[in-house]
């Protein structure tokens, strides 16, 4: 039996059973270049970590903790304020179908440093993203079912995996309050024509068209990525109408879509079922999302290296490197412009799903993180 330890006094005990792949890599901080790494703080919630979040400095040394009641559903970033935004797994969330207990969120916490709760939210339908506003206010992702009539317009998938009674489940971003009043609505069947996004082969017809990532621009357009139908578009808020529509030609089952300075849009592009790739590497792009250009990206040396099929995420930091979490392998890890990786950690906290559907889906110990963020120093001023 292997033990890693974390100067916060928590021990990862890690099997040495053949079969469990993670196992078998090394935990923790890795690699550091501190003269090319952006260095500050990287905050990460482990999927199976019973609540608990974790801020790690640049030697890879937790240098705070908290523990919420219930396990991560998906990320924790931090507030302009210095709370923690939580996005936890709602334990009575509704089970639509077998993998939602894996992203279905829908239990929000606000916390102080230690750990006093000062806001709480549930939406028993949220699943993937959710976005604290500048303003206060929360944007997230809530399932619900598509109107008969336009499910039966819903085109590809798996046949053989095709939603119980017909009823696909479908999207509803919404955003509310501080009283937890819904401010604004959108619907994806109302804007989306079923015909112009086929979900993938790969699958069930059970989710359309999956938002799995939001976020905002800076002049008020909402950014969504759609899993199964491989597409980021953004969204006018006022009339509800979609701007642009980036698709499978570019993005393959994409992640995290985030505005940069420029203009471009940032993207954790997973790389499932990718056209004309035959093995599967994730890529973090940069495009110009009105003329689809690739304006920059990043890939391992040895592409396979480098994938996660589900959940990732990519973050531009103030020196122009990137940060990227590797989600499935509970790695994180930054590089240069020039693809130079100048800082890696892999989470050392590993620990089985609870839930019984989603053992079956991936099971064994995980170190999966849906997200990682990194801060700089200065942007903790409440950190001793």
């Amino acid at each position: 039996m292997t033990q890693i330890y974390s100067s916060g006094g928590d021990v990862a005990h890690l099997t040495q059973d053949p079969t469990f792949t993670l196992g078998r890599r090394l935990a923790g901080l890795t690699y550091a270049d501190k003269a090319k790494s952006f260095g500050g703080y990287t905050l990460f919630a482990p999927q199976t970590a019973e609540g608990r979040v974790y801020l790690v400095d640049e030697q890879g040394e937790v240098a705070h903790q908290w523990q919420l009641p219930v396990r991560a559903g998906r990320d924790a970033v931090l507030l302009p304020n210095g709370n923690l935004g939580y996005n936890g797994s709602h334990r009575t969330s509704a089970n639509l179908y077998p993998a939602w207990d894996l992203w279905h969120g829908g239990d929000f916490y606000e916390v102080t440093p230690d750990n006093e709760v000062v806001w709480r939210y549930e939406d028993i339908f949220h699943h993937h993203d959710a976005q604290w506003l500048a303003n206060g206010n929360l944007l997230y992702t809530a399932a619900s079912p598509l109107p008969a009539d336009i499910a039966a317009r819903v085109t590809g998938g798996d046949p053989r995996r095709d939603a119980p009674d017909g009823v696909i489940q479908s999207d509803v971003v919404k955003e509310v309050n501080r009283n937890g009043e819904v401010v604004w609505e959108w619907h994806a069947w109302e804007h989306l024509n079923p015909e112009a996004f086929p979900i993938h082969a790969i699958f069930d017809r059970r989710h359309w068209p999956m938002i799995n990532g939001l976020s905002v621009t800076r002049n008020g357009l909402v950014l969504m990525s759609l899993r199964t139908t491989s597409g980021v578009i953004a969204v006018d808020k006022e009339s509800g109408k979609v701007v642009w529509h980036v698709g499978p030609d570019v993005v393959a089952q994409q992640h995290t879509p985030v505005e940069m300075e420029n203009g471009a849009i940032l993207v954790f592009d997973n790389g499932n079922l990718r056209p004309g790739v035959t093995s599967p590497h994730s890529t973090v792009l940069e495009f110009d999302p009105q003329t689809k250009a690739i304006t920059w990206q990043y890939r391992d040396i040895f592409p396979p290296a480098f994938f996660s099929p589900y959940m990732g995420s990519a973050q531009r930091l103030a020196n122009g490197n990137t940060f990227i979490c590797e989600s499935a392998f509970g790695r994180l890890f930054e590089v240069t412009p020039e693809g130079e990786t100048v800082w890696e950690y892999i989470i050392p906290f590993f620990n089985e799903y609870p839930e019984h559907l989603s053992k079956g889906i991936i099971p064994g110990k995980q170190n999966s993180a849906f997200r990682a963020h990194r801060y700089a120093a200065e942007a903790i001023s409440w950190l001793k």
